[in-house]
C-alpha cells in the first residue's frame, strides 16, 4: 500500500512590536502643540531674506502664534464677545 503524503506543519513566527528606544539627550520637551504653520513654507519665507533657517525656528514660530491667538481669545472675551475679530490681534 502506498501512504499518503503528510503535510507539514508550519508555524508563522509572531511579529513582535518594540518599543522605540528612548532619545538621548539632555533636555525633556513639553507636550508639543499641533502646527499651525506649513514648515516649508515658512522655511522659503525666511530663506527668500537670505538667512539661514534652523530646523526648529518654525516650532518657534508656532509658539508664537498660539500666543498672539490666546491673546486675541483674552481680547474679545473682555469685550464681552465669542466671536474673535481681526482687530483682536494687536500687534
Amino acid at each position: 500500500m502506498a501512504r499518503k503524503a503528510a503535510k507539514k506543519k508550519t508555524t508563522r513566527k509572531k511579529k513582535t512590536t518594540r518599543k522605540a528606544a528612548p532619545k538621548r539627550g539632555g533636555k525633556k520637551k513639553a507636550a508639543s502643540k499641533e502646527m499651525l504653520l506649513v514648515g516649508s513654507k515658512v522655511k522659503a519665507a525666511l530663506r527668500e531674506s537670505g538667512v539661514n533657517v534652523s530646523a526648529d525656528a518654525p516650532a518657534a514660530l508656532n509658539e508664537v502664534v498660539y500666543w498672539y491667538v490666546e491673546q486675541a481669545v483674552k481680547r474679545a472675551a473682555a469685550n464681552g464677545r465669542k466671536t474673535v475679530r481681526p482687530y483682536d490681534f494687536v500687534v
